[in-house]
């Protein structure tokens, strides 16, 4: 809840280092999840037309082009600026940093940043953005419990989190953080399928979209594993059997592995 009583100004409690949508998101998301009010937020956003945008879109949250001192802060910037933007908050005495940019380690803002701050690395996905996002949560060598729970409770305002190892962050985003890439592009492939089967392409978009959320809302209510979810579908010689039998053929479960793979390797790449 908000800190401070009715009329009182409210200490801040984060600033948002990169105004985009992931951003505005995570900041729509806190405010929306009672984690705090819009006037205990600020955002750093350099684009004068996008700061224009989140004026309009997060009435109440303090939106300017440079950090604030001795405040949380969540780094949302592409990671090729990270160290620099970190680097800055040194200088500002911030007292935690947490980043969602992909493949820049803990160690690598530690650095920047200077020994003793708690440095705690988030790898979130698009679907936060509706509030259905997955995240994987790991501490660098200062994060303590506490730091870590902080963390979760910015990203819970949008989705699911878990708590890895950084280790296994790579994983993550070859899983999660890559995962709806996966998705769409098997949402284009069954609407045209679709549509080579004769739908009218608003009505494979429909069945296509329904299908998929319908999926995954019963995958994620049921207590049974997605293999029997699929063999309920599934009758001996039936429609289901047939195309699954394709899948199975060209080696669709291995496919999907290589895919997960290559983009964790990526990841580690990208964080060397």
């Amino acid at each position: 809840m908000a800190d401070g009583l009715a009329g009182e100004p409210r200490i801040m409690r984060l600033q948002v280092i990169g105004g985009g949508k992931m951003g505005e998101a995570l900041l729509g998301g806190l405010m929306a999840d009672g984690w705090a009010a819009a006037d205990q937020l600020h955002v750093v956003e350099p684009d004068g037309d996008r700061r224009v945008v989140l004026a309009d879109v997060l009435p109440g949250v303090s939106v300017g082009d440079s950090a604030v001192a001795g405040v949380d802060t969540l780094v949302a910037v592409k990671p090729h600026v990270v160290s620099d933007v970190c680097a800055g908050l040194a200088a500002l005495g911030v007292p935690r940093v947490l980043s969602i940019a992909a493949g820049v380690t803990t160690a690598a803002m530690e650095a920047a940043l200077g020994s003793g701050v708690p440095v705690i690395r988030v790898m979130p996905n698009t679907p936060s953005l509706v509030g259905q996002g997955a995240a994987a949560v790991a501490g660098g060598s200062a994060a303590t419990p506490a730091d870590l729970d902080w963390a979760a409770g910015i990203l819970g305002a949008v989705g699911e989190v878990v708590m890895v190892e950084e280790v296994l962050i790579d994983a993550v985003t070859g899983l999660s953080g890559s995962g709806p890439a996966y998705v769409f592009l098997l949402a284009e492939a069954l609407m045209a399928a679709g549509i080579a089967e004769g739908l009218s392409a608003d009505v494979a978009i429909t069945l296509t979209e329904q299908t998929l959320l319908g999926a995954a809302t019963l995958l994620k209510a049921s207590d049974d594993p997605p293999a029997i979810l699929r063999e309920n579908v599934t009758s001996k010689g039936g429609t289901t059997a047939a195309g699954l039998a394709v899948f199975e053929a060209a080696g669709f479960r291995d496919l999907v592995a290589d895919v997960v793979a290559a983009a964790a390797a990526r990841s580690r790449e990208l964080g060397a």
